[in-house]
């Protein structure tokens, strides 16, 4: 029997624990509640799903290609919380001190990671959970069964029928669908008037953005008010929606990143480099918790 690969989406969990956490720091005075939020929600998951193949996906950088091709893509963030970024290298190697792999690829984000994991770990005949509150993860999710998407935080598993019950679409349709509703979240546009329920019955009546019609005449028997002003906006922003869905469209094909399922095994934690990175940080309180192997 084939394995199932968890993919943990670790970004979305360090910025979780940043602003749900007091501050804390190290001894030496490094700020650590992200990273140690992190690392006992980590630990915790591995207990619960009784994890045996994993990897730990990061953000490189707060840039990917993506800001190369659209200037205004997440530029409403800001810059992180200068106490914030150098706690993403602490929570991977706390990951890495406890037996797991960690990945990232530079110019690609986390999410391109998983999707290329995903495609690998597919590829050898296993199956994938993806560890993430991120809606743009529901695009890998198959009809199989064989990828889902978990969201440890609120204990739901989304398949393919849970897709389209939260979305109205299929999961391959979530890039379309982004496309036309926009992703606030990245700061990127959709069309104008467009909402879920309009893109969702326009996707399901036409399949894809392209093939949307100008005409309403071609909307008859479409569950879906306003047809013909729909029908205008989406012929007036087709460029910008088809835009936004090729941005919001993982990539399945990041150099460098290896995804053998003999890799991806879940390795005892190393009792010297947890000692050593747990003691200077201060996380005495859960050294104990990393050092068993079933976390």
């Amino acid at each position: 029997m084939q394995p199932i690969v968890h993919l943990i989406d670790a970004s979305v969990y360090v910025f979780r624990a940043y602003h749900a956490l007091p501050p804390m720091h190290a001894p030496d005075g490094t700020p650590t509640h992200a990273a140690y939020g992190f690392t006992n929600t980590l630990l915790r998951y591995l207990r619960e799903a009784a994890v045996t193949h994993v990897a730990v996906c990061f953000d490189h950088s707060m840039r990917s290609f993506r800001n190369d091709l659209e200037p205004g893509y997440k530029a409403q963030r800001g810059d992180p919380p200068e106490d914030l970024m150098p706690q993403f290298e602490l929570a991977s190697l706390a990951a890495q001190a406890i037996g797991l792999v960690a990945c990232e690829a530079a110019d690609f984000e986390a999410d391109d990671c998983i999707a290329t994991l995903a495609a690998g770990v597919l590829a050898q005949g296993a199956s994938a959970v993806v560890v993430t509150s991120d809606k743009d993860l529901c695009q890998l999710v198959r009809e199989d069964g064989r990828v889902v998407v978990h969201d440890f935080g609120r204990g739901e598993t989304l398949d393919a029928d849970g897709v389209r019950r939260r979305f109205g679409v299929d999961p391959e349709q979530i890039p379309d669908y982004l496309g036309l509703v926009g992703d606030v979240v990245d700061n990127l546009p959709g069309v104008p008037g467009v909402g879920a329920k309009s893109a969702a019955a326009a996707l399901q009546a036409f399949g894809r953005i392209e093939a949307i019609p100008e005409e309403p005449a071609a909307w008859e028997g479409v569950a879906v008010r306003g047809a013909m002003r729909i029908a205008q906006r989406v012929a007036a922003h087709r460029e910008r929606a088809l835009r936004t869905r090729d941005l919001v469209r993982l990539r399945s094909d990041v150099p460098g990143l290896r995804s053998e399922l003999s890799l991806l095994c879940r390795q005892g934690p190393d009792p010297s480099r947890v000692a050593e990175l747990f003691d200077r940080l201060g996380w005495g309180r859960i050294a104990t918790r990393a050092l068993e192997p079933s976390g």
